[in-house]
């Protein structure tokens, strides 16, 4: 096996065990008298991000198995970790994508893994709870949903695309986003709102959605999805066509990424 392939595997493991260790854990603060009071959340960057005791404790079962896995590689993760390494490879994880979802019970969150090096992604996993998906990537290896290969879609008409984003949690941020939805829904199928930048990804991976784009992400945000999303054959990059960045992302299958190009450039 690859390196790649090897730390694809890894990436999949702990996706699965910390993801797994929120659901259980959620659960049983449901069922406790405390229900979402026992979750321990507290804010962020503002009113409306939130973070819970369940989104610590999984960036930290992550971070205890690649410090042994990997002791020598770097590791940033949502929650804090900022763990310097010499290998060159660098993880990015997102314990819980979708906190909000978490907290409220809907069931669209995830659990991110990603390893990069100076040439970009290496290997990634996106694992969602409550349907048991596991999508996964590794360099030059293709891309998986539940072990089974997956290809963006060959959708070529952008009025019939169906298209996921995301919101900021500043008002700023969302009434600007909300005017690009304006200006760009009359143009396609439709729109839809997840609410897990990585789940958006994996799902425009496997060819569910046609496109994808959003603003003001982070490395931990898209990096696994954006790789699988690539290895499965979508087209990536910022608003204008250019290389992607957490700023401004675009995935999209090939046959709608020029015209999503377009719209995005004229909304923004």
């Amino acid at each position: 096996m690859t390196i790649a392939g090897d730390l694809r595997e890894l990436a999949c493991r702990l996706a699965v065990d910390a993801g797994t260790m929120a659901a259980e854990g959620r659960r049983a603060d449901i069922e406790s008298d405390g229900g979402r009071l026992a979750f321990g959340a507290s804010t962020k960057s503002s009113a409306t991000d939130v973070v819970t005791r369940h989104d610590r404790a999984a960036e930290a079962v992550i971070l205890d198995g690649l410090i042994a896995a990997r002791p020598d590689d770097a590791v940033i993760g949502e929650e804090g970790t900022n763990r310097a390494g010499t290998s060159g490879v660098s993880w990015y994880i997102d314990p819980i994508d979708g906190t909000s979802n978490f907290f409220y019970g809907l069931p669209m969150w995830s659990t991110s893994v990603a390893a990069v090096d100076a040439e970009g992604g290496l290997a990634g996993a996106v694992y969602i709870p409550a349907t048991a998906e596991l999508f996964s990537a590794a360099r030059g290896e293709g891309a998986t949903r539940n072990d089974v290969a997956i290809a963006a879609s060959a959708e070529t008409d952008i009025s019939l695309a169906l298209v996921a984003t995301g919101f900021g949690y500043s008002a700023d941020a969302r009434r600007r986003q909300a005017g690009m939805v304006n200006m760009i829904a009359p143009h396609i199928r439709d729109i839809r709102r997840m609410g897990s930048a990585a789940i958006d990804l994996a799902y425009t991976a496997a060819g569910f959605l046609d496109a994808y784009w959003e603003e003001g992400l982070n490395m931990w945000d898209m990096a696994a999805g954006e790789l699988i999303a690539r290895e499965a054959g979508c087209r990536s990059g910022n608003f204008a066509g250019g290389a992607p960045t957490p700023a401004q992302l675009l995935v999209a299958g090939p046959g709608v990424y020029d015209a999503m190009v377009w719209l995005l450039s004229g909304a923004g």
